[in-house]
């Protein structure tokens, strides 16, 4: 299991679930930042840009985040941190809580996981978790696509009235728009983030690297974030052009995908890669690191109520 020694009381699924939305949400408070400079980033280039935007340029991750405090001010790198917090609640405490049931599940049981069962197990719960928090998705990634300027309309003012605009103006299907890409996203990022840091965190406990402590956690998280920063990069360029884009922009998620290589070439596939994996690097490691503690400060909590019952 993900973050437990074979000597430990395995969590309930109730721990586990509670456990990784808030350690998602603590990893979210952190690495925000990074979050909506990718989001900049691979946008950049799409659409012709306002008479009041047309002198912006976003270069690398931190002349995004030092132009986006210059031009919109500090709390612009925190837009849609509202829907961005209600999406881990829901995404991540299933992709990540469901993960350890999932594998059983696929595994009959069995004490020790195959690489196939640990990724049909990522790839089912990171999809299960698409299907239910992709409407937060949505207007996350919008208001992180929104410039806060004067002189340029804002499409939202608050994270309710998005939901109602979208809903209103695009249908049930606009809450859901880009779902395909983003479940094939979630499923590559979600397979890859959990068996990659299963077997990077078993192999340095079977060899006595390191204990299973922080190091050992913070190692395994970091592994994690590189490869999957790697493996998803592309789907996660076309999933945030598609769900930020308005309606008629794309015909679907492949021509979405068509247009920017033949329009802007296959580099446009690894827009914002390096705030991507400087995000996704430091979100898993707050995240995992987060996830182990509050497991283990659950489980004690859980364990002194019962002796007292």
């Amino acid at each position: 299991m993900v973050g437990m020694k074979p000597s430990d009381t395995p969590p309930t699924l109730g721990v586990k679930l509670l456990s990784a939305g808030s350690a998602a949400c603590i990893a979210d408070l952190v690495t925000f930042p990074l979050d909506t400079a990718k989001v900049r980033l691979q946008i950049q280039g799409e659409k012709v840009a306002s008479e009041a935007t047309k002198g912006i340029r976003y270069r690398g991750v931190f002349g995004t985040i030092s132009t986006m405090i210059r031009t919109e001010g500090p709390r612009s790198l925190y837009n849609g941190l509202v829907a961005g917090l209600q999406r881990q609640m829901c995404f991540a405490s299933i992709r990540i809580g469901f993960y350890d049931n999932v594998k059983n599940f696929y595994s009959g049981g069995a004490d020790t996981a195959n690489i196939g069962i640990r990724i049909m197990a990522g790839c089912t719960t990171g999809a299960m978790a698409v299907s239910f928090a992709q409407p937060t998705d949505v207007v996350k990634v919008r208001f992180q696509a929104q410039v806060n300027l004067t002189g340029v309309a804002r499409r939202y003012t608050g994270t309710m009235q998005a939901y109602k605009h979208i809903f209103n103006h695009e249908g049930i299907r606009g809450l859901w728009k880009g779902c395909l890409p983003n479940i094939t996203r979630n499923a590559l990022v979600n397979c890859t983030e959990l068996v990659t840091y299963d077997l990077i965190k078993e192999a340095i406990l079977r060899h006595n690297l390191l204990s299973d402590n922080l190091p050992c956690h913070f190692a395994s998280a970091f592994g994690a974030g590189f490869v999957t920063t790697c493996i998803a990069s592309p789907v996660d360029v076309v999933k945030t052009r598609y769900m930020n884009s308005p309606p008629g922009q794309y015909k679907s998620a492949i021509n979405c995908a068509w247009t920017m290589a033949t329009k802007e070439g296959p580099t446009a596939f690894y827009k914002g890669f390096v705030p991507s994996f400087l995000r996704l690097g430091s979100w898993n490691v707050v995240m995992f690191v987060s996830f182990e503690q509050l497991k283990r400060v659950m489980m004690v909590g859980k364990k002194k109520m019962e002796d007292k019952s």
